[in-house]
């Protein structure tokens, strides 16, 4: 199973992420311990020329990934056929104990990715590096969590065992049961209704504000991380079953297959999209003050405000699309 072509794109992608990232740390390191812009030493001299390079083979690596999470999920729903039980990526990534880790922390690692990448597109647009240290000092922090995640990857694929059985969607995101995805499953469906649609448009009033006014950055990245929370919480509760028209089918990973359409992916990206885009405001928000930065920081948040009322709103669109179609009826 290790030489499926998906899976052996995974473990490219990794590796190349990890050596990248250990690179670029060790590089970062040095950052913090000698630069000084205002020295003309040899150091401080081949450590500006150095960054342009590093900076641009890491933003590479970030975007790989940001992609490799949705590969990931994507090679875990194509590779469930293998296991006896398995419906969808659910039973696949529970066919042993790393496949589950490994998801959460990629899903972690892409928002700090996607994070990174917009503090070295506003640290490119001043002239004097204002942001070289701080998003090395970011790096360095994610750095073990990328190289864990990475471990954790290959532990999954590596310790695949097609003779296993593994467990169902509808076990794992059964109502009553004692597992996560069961408590998951068992959220009340109205309150969970009236919370979803509360924080999507709270984020996306919050972002329109910030468009106009330039005002409430903060807000707006707390907004966002707490719409990506509730939504998640929202599909397995309430969305999953107007989609599939079944009271008791609560899965997140069946939204990804052909049989409906691949909703899904729609669904998740636009909501890490968002997600992504209003955290950067409110990352970018105490850099708004940088001399060199003053200009370009705010024109960046506002593209990033931008998108993040686009993703919002398609994420709503697409749930009340699908409530409106759906065949199934929810007492209140």
């Amino acid at each position: 199973m290790i030489f499926h072509p998906l899976i052996l794109a995974l473990f490219t992608a990794s590796l190349l992420t990890g050596f990248m990232v250990i690179y670029a740390s060790v590089f970062g390191a040095q950052i913090l311990r000698r630069w000084d812009l205002r020295s003309g030493s040899e150091i401080q001299l081949g450590l500006e020329r150095k960054t342009y390079l590093v900076s641009t083979l890491l933003g590479y690596a970030f975007v790989a990934e940001l992609l490799s999470l949705a590969l990931f999920v994507f090679t875990a729903d194509r590779i469930h056929g293998f296991f006896v039980g398995a419906m969808c990526a659910a039973g696949a990534l529970k066919a042993n104990a790393f496949g589950y880790p490994a998801l959460l922390l990629k899903a972690t690692n892409g928002i700090l990715a996607g994070l990174w990448l917009i503090l070295n597109a506003a640290d490119n647009k001043g002239f004097d590096y204002p942001l070289v240290k701080t998003k090395y000092r970011w790096l360095l922090a994610a750095s073990p969590l990328i190289l864990v995640e990475i471990v954790l990857q290959a532990a999954y694929f590596l310790r695949l065992d097609p003779d296993v059985i593994t467990s169902c969607c509808s076990t794992l995101f059964s109502q009553g049961g004692t597992s996560l995805g069961s408590d998951l499953a068992s959220l009340p469906v109205a309150p969970m209704r009236v919370l979803f649609f509360s924080v999507v448009v709270v984020s996306a009033a919050l972002g329109l504000v910030f468009v106009k006014t330039g005002r409430a950055g903060i807000a707006l990245g707390i907004a966002s991380a707490a719409t990506l929370v509730v939504s998640i919480l929202a599909i397995v509760s309430f969305v999953s079953i107007y989609i599939y028209e079944l009271p008791s089918h609560h899965c997140p990973f069946c939204l990804l297959q052909a049989g409906y359409h691949f909703i899904g992916y729609p669904i998740y990206f636009s909501l890490f999209g968002g997600a992504i885009a209003g955290l950067g405001v409110g990352v970018l928000q105490p850099f708004r003050k940088v001399p060199s930065l003053a200009v370009a920081v705010p024109k960046l948040q506002r593209k990033l405000a931008i998108a993040a009322v686009v993703c919002f709103l398609v994420l709503a669109a697409i749930v009340i699309a699908e409530m409106a179609a759906s065949n199934l009826i929810l007492p209140d």
